[in-house]
């Protein structure tokens, strides 16, 4: 990297700040400009220091982060990184901060998970980069509260309610903000069933699928073993299981082996739906790092159904989408506020 990524630290718990610190300074390419004890600090650092990104505690006195994260997208706009532990009320907060504009989170060790969230100590440091290249514009578009739910994309009443397609949807780095966005423009009646990934440790997964259906006319909940395919209804994959369909449309779960260094995984959905519905297959994938959707839009593709990926333009993070542009495998590149117009059109044909 041309210089070091500049890090502000924020968290009310002294050992925990020393303990992130070492952390992420065991990468070369990070430096740390500042910590902070709680969230009226955290602005007032955020607003003399300009870091580069802020990594952000949720629960914490005088001012907890979420509500500092508001005030710096909207006074600031900074890449924050929230840093969760694994409960009820920490990660229903973690979700909403995805909504509002946090560019990711880390699920650090505790007494109810000593191991945080599985993967490997440069995770977060990993993390943090790839924050740091999100630009300050599109952060600037994601301030304030969160958005009103959006009047439905209206559906052809000749299909309204048929299972005329199957839409698998990944998405990784900024997805939860992108499903907030463009799930509850989807109609209720929409000729599609919906099956999603997003990149995310397990107990996570349900408070996002819980917060979407509040707001969508779809349903959306946490996928479990046995569920069926169902016009109308999104399942999402919960976390740390990959999620395939089979020939009778029945939702199945496994923990088989990471693919694309991650599980549930884009590649394997999309490659048991193109496997089970072919033609009427349709392939999204919206904001994330890395490769995976690639393999599995291109069997999309060969099957003989339709594959969208988000426009750059829309994007936190053009990675996922990007590499299925490379590959010649997406049929159209959209951006995010007119992707559920395009999938109606879809749907209805």
């Amino acid at each position: 990297m041309s210089r070091k990524v500049r890090v502000l630290v924020v968290d009310d718990s002294p050992f925990a700040r020393n303990a992130l610190s070492r952390t992420i300074t065991a990468d070369p390419d990070i430096e740390i400009i500042g910590e902070a004890g709680d969230g009226v600090e955290a602005i007032e650092k955020v607003r003399d220091l300009r870091p580069d990104v802020v990594t952000m505690d949720v629960i914490m006195p005088r001012m907890d982060g979420l509500t500092a994260l508001q005030h710096i997208l909207e006074s600031y706009p900074t890449a924050v990184v929230m840093v969760s532990a694994l409960t009820g009320k920490q990660t229903n907060a973690t979700i909403k901060a995805l909504e509002l504009g946090a560019v990711d989170f880390f699920l650090k060790a505790s007494r109810a998970n000593p191991v945080g969230d599985g993967q490997a100590a440069d995770d977060l440091p990993a993390k943090i980069k790839q924050a740091a290249q999100v630009p300050r514009i599109r952060l600037g578009l994601r301030k304030g509260t969160p958005m009103p739910r959006r009047k439905p994309v209206t559906a052809s009443k000749a299909n309204a309610g048929e299972l005329n397609k199957v839409v698998t949807i990944g998405c990784s780095t900024g997805g939860p903000r992108a499903l907030r966005e463009f799930l509850p423009s989807l109609p209720g009646n929409i000729g599609a069933g919906m099956l999603i990934v997003q990149h995310m440790p397990a107990g996570f997964t349900r408070s996002l699928a819980e917060r979407l259906n509040e707001v969508c006319s779809i349903s959306v909940r946490e996928a479990v073993d046995g569920d069926s395919v169902q016009a109308g209804v999104a399942l999402i994959a919960p976390g740390g299981y990959h999620m395939t369909v089979s020939g009778q449309g029945e939702i199945s779960l496994n923990e088989k082996p990471r693919v694309c260094g991650v599980r549930p995984s884009v590649d394997v959905l999309m490659e048991s739906a193109a496997k089970t519905y072919r033609t009427s297959t349709v392939g999204v994938v919206l904001t994330g790092m890395g490769a995976d959707g690639t393999h599995g839009a291109g069997l999309i593709k060969a099957a003989g159904g339709k594959v969208m990926v988000e426009h750059e333009s829309t994007c936190a993070i053009y990675g996922m989408p990007k590499s299925i542009v490379d590959a010649g495998y997406a049929d159209m590149t959209t951006p995010l506020p007119e992707i559920a117009e395009e999938l109606v059109r879809i749907c209805d044909s």
